[in-house]
């Protein structure tokens, strides 16, 4: 199965991006994912290729018009199930698991907006799910988009090299993941801690668990407060 992703933009020159590279280009060559950019200008009718208009109410910027919107929408996910999804600051937050549920199916048609936003009638009309990737501002939705697919693209089958590398990372277990190590054994005066190199798997197991707790405790206690809610 090939994991489909059609993105929405007026900026389709920004994709497939870094994704074009390393693994994820390689996959993209493959045929193991497909990215589609529209181009949503298209979908305008008038002269000019309107696409957006001032906010109701006033207000600075402008907002993408919802009926040009709609039809882009529509003639990229006719027939199609795939989530529609709204790069937003907004949005509920991008995690690791829905990360694995998007990656576990047929893909995803994203939304990326510029001005001040998206009109709410075609939000609500065609059952966007926003999501942001953080507390701030972006110029637009692209990037945004950009690094979603990066968290989607690298958990497909086949994609990493190392399939135990996708289950051994920061939010897999609920914990950030624990310092990485490698040769020289003596790097400025710095020792590889003893236990990595003791050959005691099971010490090995509880020492990073252990390290991996503290980070989490030191830098991102919410995720603990997460696990106990």
């Amino acid at each position: 199965m090939t994991f489909r992703a059609t993105v929405l933009t007026l900026h389709p020159e920004m994709f497939p991006g870094h994704l074009g590279s390393s693994l994820a280009g390689k996959a993209l060559e493959r045929g193991q994912w497909s990215i589609e950019p529209v181009q949503i200008r298209d979908f305008a009718s008038d002269r000019h290729r309107t696409v957006d208009d001032t906010p109701a109410g006033g207000g600075a910027g402008m907002v993408l018009k919802p009926d040009i919107l709609a039809k882009a929408i529509d003639h990229v996910s006719a027939g199609d199930d795939r989530p529609r999804l709204l790069m937003s600051p907004r949005g509920k937050p991008l995690t690791q698991t829905r990360v694995r549920e998007l990656a576990a199916g047929d893909g995803v048609v994203i939304v990326c907006g510029r001005f001040e936003g998206v009109d709410q009638r075609v939000i609500e009309a065609r059952e966007l799910e926003e999501i942001s990737i953080g507390d701030y501002i972006l110029s637009g939705g692209e990037s945004a988009a950009l690094t979603l697919l990066d968290a989607v693209v690298r958990i497909l089958p086949g994609v990493m090299g190392n399939a135990l590398s996708g289950t051994h990372e920061s939010f897999e277990g609920g914990l950030l993941e624990y310092p990485h190590y490698t040769r020289p054994q003596v790097f400025e005066g710095r020792e590889i801690p003893a236990v990595l190199t003791s050959g005691n798997h099971a010490a090995i197991e509880k020492w990073r668990h252990e390290q991996a707790l503290a980070l989490t405790r030191e830098r991102r206690p919410d995720l603990l407060q997460s696990e106990q809610d």
